[in-house]
């Protein structure tokens, strides 16, 4: 790799990276505990498999034994924080010892498949007969593919919806929200739901919540963040400052935790304790409210409210992607494994353990199964859904957006200042790609 491309992975990576979802930080499910070890490339036939998500684990791993019960070959599987993981692929990408086979996420993807870091699954999906690009989200595939080329084979698909406290809707003698709800009904219960105290907040929304959160919102109500040739932000579009002063109501009448308790906290967390009675959340959280004993007694999920201007309800979605190292040693074995883990019946397998959603198309059926909630609900959120918007540089203007929300959430600045600074930068760094 030329010594150009490889300064401009390592600062890139140097920053910080955003909280994003299908997997990330904050309310996310990259901000799970990570394990230890060495999550390096292996010499021999065992392949080294790298995830962010404790959630997802137990589900790969009875995946991951499947497939070494199916061909002999073993595996180990490290978990690795939001944060960190990145961290940790810098590192194996300047020392050249890349797990054998990782995620991939779309704010990532584009930097490292451009660095020749992933190893080019073209040919091998073209004489795949477990793999054909007909049966996934064409969306998806685009998230992985650069210059033609395919790096990763999409893994899941992800869907937005609203989840709330049926105990505390209850107390406060409210009806459940339903899927006619508008974002102007989930507000109005908020304020019923805040308690004066502050011992509980109606709704939790963190600046850092784009996908599952106010991106949604800016596309209900006809604005955009990107424009489809990823030449122009939106963020000055009226419709775009329209739906954001939107949160910035939330903001000013109280019905969420403060800036600093957000940031301490992440939205899931606020919500398994019970200090918050609504959050938007990813289907990618299912695992961690399943398994939790006072969301799985008190909660449910529902259809995300839409917008009462233009009646859309749309879902932000995204979807990882199963890499691996150009480099890698055993190159052969990654592929093998890449290829099963998109396999109709694998991905059938991960739906109906209730890993997340999968990518395979018809498979996630069988995860709206696999809890006692309202699946339903991430299901019909497909019915209009809107790519994650990304570029090039999507962590660098994304984190920046992050930053320049903290002022609205504190008071220091409008939505509105906000939202035309945002397209500023970001479109000084689109400019620059």
């Amino acid at each position: 790799m030329k010594f150009k491309k490889l300064t401009a992975l390592c600062l890139a990576g140097a920053m910080v990276l955003s909280t994003v979802a299908c997997g990330g930080g904050g309310s996310d499910s990259g901000n799970s505990d990570g394990g230890d070890g060495d999550s390096g490339s292996s010499e021999g036939g065992e392949l080294s498999i790298s995830i962010w998500d404790t959630n997802q684990e137990p589900g790969i791993n009875e995946i991951l034994a499947d497939f070494t019960e199916e061909t002999g070959i073993k595996t180990k599987l490290t978990v690795v924080k939001w944060d960190e993981y990145w961290t940790m692929l810098e590192a194996g990408a300047q020392g050249g010892s890349l797990p054998d086979v990782f995620w991939m996420h779309s704010n990532e993807s584009e930097r490292y498949m451009s660095n020749d870091m992933l190893l080019d699954l073209t040919d091998k999906i073209a004489d795949s007969d477990l793999i054909d690009p007909a049966n996934y989200p064409e969306d998806i595939w685009g998230l992985y593919t650069h210059e033609d080329k395919y790096y990763a084979v999409p893994k899941d698909v992800d869907t937005i919806a609203l989840w709330y406290n049926k105990t505390m809707f209850d107390e406060a003698k409210l009806d459940y929200p339903t899927a006619d709800w508008t974002w102007d009904d989930m507000f109005e219960a908020a304020k019923k739901l805040t308690k004066e105290d502050g011992s509980q907040y109606g709704l939790a929304l963190r600046n850092d919540n784009n996908q599952a959160g106010y991106y949604n919102m800016i596309y209900d109500n006809g604005g955009f963040v990107i424009d489809d040739d990823k030449t122009k932000s939106g963020w000055d579009d009226p419709k775009t400052i329209e739906a954001m002063e939107q949160v910035e109501e939330f903001i000013k009448a109280g019905v969420m935790p403060s800036m600093e308790t957000m940031s301490e906290n992440g939205e899931d967390v606020l919500f398994q304790s019970g200090k918050v009675a609504m959050v938007l959340q990813g289907s990618w959280m299912l695992a961690a409210y399943r398994d939790n004993e006072y969301t799985a007694e008190n909660c449910d999920c529902v259809e995300l409210p839409k917008s009462a201007t233009t009646d859309r309800r749309v879902s932000i979605y995204n979807g990882l992607g199963w890499a691996a190292s150009a480099n890698g040693s055993n190159t052969e074995n990654a592929w093998k494994l890449i290829e099963y883990l998109g396999s109709e019946a694998a991905q059938k397998k991960q739906a109906e353990l209730g890993v997340t959603m999968s990518a395979y198309t018809g498979t996630s059926d069988a995860w709206a199964d696999s809890a006692d909630f309202n699946l339903e609900a991430y299901l019909n959120m497909m019915d209009d859904m809107v790519i994650r918007p990304y570029s090039k540089s999507t962590v660098t203007w994304e984190n920046e957006d992050n930053e320049i929300l903290k002022d609205v959430y504190t008071g220091d600045k409008s939505m509105k200042d906000a939202c035309k600074e945002m397209a500023d930068q970001m479109n000084e760094k689109l400019a620059e790609e």
